[in-house]
């Protein structure tokens, strides 16, 4: 429940209807007429959401809709999803959003200023750490998870080309992503399960990125 006891019920079909019409007329004027339904069928359901999973992993952070448009050449004015983000460490953290693709969810660490890459490689570069970094890739990739991230084409200065974990070397952000996409789950309450399990699946990652990559 969020703080008005408004239990996670899924996200209803309009706030996909919303979002691809959104997409098709990213105006304040269609926002001002349809912002009631922003309210009830998107942002309503995602605080429900996040609340409901407050006590096991932290107060999450309801992004604002508006889009900075100040040195953009796209400006059109409204993000056409609604995220969620819980931040568990120094650009860590675990994710979920709606848009018109349906529901996605997400785990990872975006900060990629100099101290933190050095120490993200360091850790990838030991034997011991890089190895268990591998051992989680592998077993997210197995439960379904896509790796993301910000990555090098080249190989990063100072780590040789036939490294065994140069593949995760070259990444200067990690994530791993998950989509529901239509299915029929993210429009009922059992979607909180959902997300619950996948966001413990995510912890690993979470806990090696704070334990091995933070400054």
């Amino acid at each position: 429940m969020d703080a008005t006891g408004t239990a996670f019920d899924g996200f209803p079909v309009a706030a996909l209807d919303f979002y691809d019409d959104l997409e098709m007329d990213n105006t304040k004027s269609f926002w001002t007429a349809h912002k009631d339904t922003y309210d009830t069928a998107v942002k309503a359901p995602m605080a429900a959401l996040v609340a409901a999973l407050e006590p096991e992993f932290g107060k999450a952070k309801l992004f604002r809709p508006y889009r900075d448009v100040r040195f953009a050449k796209d400006k059109t004015p409204y993000k056409t999803h609604q995220g969620g983000f819980v931040q568990a460490g120094q650009g860590t953290g675990w994710y979920v959003q709606v848009g018109a693709p349906g529901v996605r969810v997400g785990v990872g660490f975006y900060d990629s200023g100099s101290p933190r890459l050095a120490a993200f490689r360091a850790a990838v570069d030991d034997d011991r750490t890089g190895t268990a970094l591998r051992k989680i890739v592998d077993r997210m990739l197995r439960q379904g998870w896509e790796l993301g991230g910000e990555t090098l084409k080249t190989t990063p200065r100072g780590y040789d080309a036939d490294h065994p974990r140069i593949d995760l070397l070259r990444h200067k952000s990690m994530s791993f992503g998950k989509s529901y996409g239509f299915e029929p789950v993210i429009h009922t309450a059992d979607l909180l399960d959902r997300v619950r399990d996948d966001w413990r699946a995510g912890r690993a990652f979470v806990e090696w990125v704070d334990a091995h990559a933070t400054v």
